[in-house]
């Protein structure tokens, strides 16, 4: 079972509200203008796009004075969980006790009946104080593995009871940015030229390339031989590590841009991302022109290079890029692109770590932890948990479908990583060596506890009620044995 998450939806919406007001921040005492004029528009709701939505201009001038003292606006304009989430306050010891008493009595019953006869206890033992909710039964019982299991049609043999104890205990908008890094285009060309690997295969090389709209600079680019996420994102990656952050990003709806690990990554790094309208190539015209000098100046000095190899290729394309692109004085500029980015004012933020920036582009999704071998599956690659998480039902995961090493559990609530998780290795597992399991949080230990009553305590009520009416039992007794 595996279901796609989709990121904050509040969080985002705020971020689309305060977004161009961060890409593009208004002059000194423009900013009330410019926060009313958001105010008289209509929004969609972000749970439900059929719902016009108004919002006041305090409030959007609050989530826009949150967005800019953040790093990471999209995390501060996310709602907060409660301090308590997860935790349960209201089952008293006494009860974990009893309850845990029940399951290991009734195995098979459902969290219902459990809940049913706990109530029943509670009515006959007031000492055990106040029921919760049926809820609340049900998560503190999943919370400490006391799931329910099919009864065996045989009674179990010593071997079978001594395995099963030892594994319970085990829209369009105008992009003409008025500050550096505010924008960023990016697309991916097909070269003219062609390169050889070393296998002798000819490829038409694909480069991925990263402008900034304003100062028109190339943050990065680079060749590749197959057009697809992976090279997409490490285009990407090295392009923030050598400017920074921007505002905004500008794509086509291609494979690799539209893609979760591309989305999902560029949301959780605070990036507003804009896509072109289908077939209108136009509307990153400042990229096409990119490409018109790349083909006329740099690929037309390597045009008697024989053979010509990706690694020649990358390497003479950063030279030029550097050297002369960047260097060269722009016609709309009226200074060279590297000037125009240092001169202008920039609204870039920092570079993350790169750790940071391998979980953001990451694609998430929930899978369901199998409970015989605590293992999830992903993609067709089956991923071993950590032992402490094996009462979950359902786990977050993050992973790149490009990369089956490694994979990340996170919480879904604080976006913390619980765990970094591998490959199931069936033949290291085939040694027969099992660590212990963590103990799990449980009720007070059941030894020195009386033996529960073999009849429930639902069933000792019902039995009680009736024998309180007077009436005698509804059936005739008869004598079974044979003469």
């Amino acid at each position: 079972m595996s279901q796609t998450l989709s990121l904050d939806p509040w969080a985002a919406f705020r971020f689309s509200v305060v977004g161009p007001l961060l890409a593009s921040p208004p002059s000194d005492g423009e900013l009330q203008d410019a926060l009313a004029a958001l105010a008289e528009k209509s929004w969609r709701h972000p749970l439900h796009p059929d719902r016009p939505l108004t919002l006041g201009r305090s409030t959007i001038e609050r989530w826009y004075y949150i967005a800019r003292a953040a790093d990471n606006p999209i995390d501060a304009l996310a709602r907060r969980p409660r301090r308590d989430a997860g935790r349960s306050r209201v089952l008293s010891q006494m009860l974990l006790t009893e309850l845990e008493l029940l399951h290991k009595a009734h195995p098979s019953w459902s969290y219902q009946l459990h809940f049913d006869n706990l109530k029943a206890l509670v009515k006959s033992r007031p000492e055990l104080g106040e029921l919760p909710g049926y809820n609340t039964v049900r998560r503190a019982m999943q919370a400490r593995g006391w799931f329910r299991r099919a009864q065996p049609r045989r009674q179990e043999t010593s071997g079978q009871l001594a395995a099963r104890l030892k594994l319970e205990s085990r829209e369009v908008r105008s992009f003409e940015a008025t500050h550096v890094h505010a924008l960023w285009h990016s697309d991916y060309h097909h070269g003219s030229l062609r390169v050889v690997d070393s296998q002798g295969n000819w490829h038409v090389p694909q480069a991925a390339c990263v402008l900034d709209d304003k100062s028109r600079l190339c943050c990065h680019i680079q060749w590749y031989l197959f057009e697809n996420t992976e090279n997409f994102v490490h285009t990407l990656s090295q392009a923030i590590f050598k400017r920074g952050l921007p505002r905004e990003f500008l794509t086509d709806n291609g494979g690799p841009m539209t893609s979760a690990e591309t989305t999902q990554g560029l949301e959780r790094l605070s990036i507003l991302h804009t896509t072109t309208l289908p077939y209108s190539p136009y509307q990153n015209g400042k990229q096409e022109n990119f490409w018109g000098s790349l083909e006329g100046r740099l690929m037309a000095m390597l045009e008697n290079v024989h053979p010509l190899t990706l690694d020649v290729l990358n390497r003479a394309t950063q030279a030029w890029v550097e050297l002369e692109y960047n260097r060269k004085q722009h016609s709309e500029l009226g200074m060279s692109p590297i000037e125009a980015a240092m001169q202008g004012q920039s609204v870039s933020r920092d570079a993350p770590d790169p750790d940071v920036l391998l979980l953001a582009f990451c694609d998430q999704q929930t899978r369901t932890q199998r409970r015989s071998d605590g293992s999830v599956s992903i993609e067709g690659v089956r991923f071993e948990l950590p032992s402490r998480l094996r009462t979950l039902n359902t786990v977050t995961v993050r992973f790149r479908r490009w990369d089956k090493t490694l994979a990340f559990v996170v919480d879904p609530r604080t976006k913390a990583v619980l765990a970094r998780i591998s490959p199931l290795d069936k033949s290291k597992n085939a040694s027969g060596e099992r660590r212990s399991l963590a103990p799990l949080e449980t009720g007070a230990p059941a030894q020195g506890v009386s033996p529960i009553d073999p009849i429930p305590p639902l069933l000792s009520q019902l039995l009680k009620d009736y024998a309180a009416t007077g009436q005698m039992p509804a059936y005739l007794p008869k004598n079974e044995v044979m003469e």
